[in-house]
């Protein structure tokens, strides 16, 4: 069985918005435990860790690119993600690094299946769309 977005959204399957932003929560303890260099790119707190309204933006915007509520683009208007990352060199190295994280992420917070499947291959797509380096 494939995992079919035009029954029921990423946002749903994941479990709703307790779920991502606990899958967002743990992408960000992953990158500040296991790639700092990652890390590092975003807004850091006194502690060194990726800034707490970093967390909450990307939290908002990951919901509702799963299909959830739309409270990033209300609050923040349009993603544009490619403009928002020209700044920042994204090789290779940046996206494996940013899908690790992910994939921690996705496993400490137990998604498995067909919807893990599905939302991997989509980060990862948008993923390697923001590679702007060798």
């Amino acid at each position: 069985m494939t995992f079919d977005p035009t029954k029921v959204t990423p946002y749903e399957a994941l479990g709703g918005e307790a779920k991502v932003r606990e899958v967002a929560a743990r992408f960000y303890d992953a990158m500040d435990a296991h790639e700092p260099a990652l890390a590092a790119l975003h807004r850091l707190d006194d502690a060194g860790r990726v800034h707490p309204e970093a967390r909450e933006k990307f939290a908002l915007f990951f919901i509702g690119w799963l299909g959830g509520p739309q409270t990033y683009m209300e609050r923040h208007g349009h993603p544009r993600l490619r403009m928002r990352h020209a700044g920042v060199e994204v090789t290779a190295a940046m996206r494996d690094a940013w899908m690790r994280a992910m994939k921690r992420a996705l496993d400490e917070s137990g998604v498995t299946g067909d919807v893990r499947d599905f939302v991997e291959a989509k980060l990862g797509d948008v993923a390697t769309m923001l590679r702007n380096a060798p």
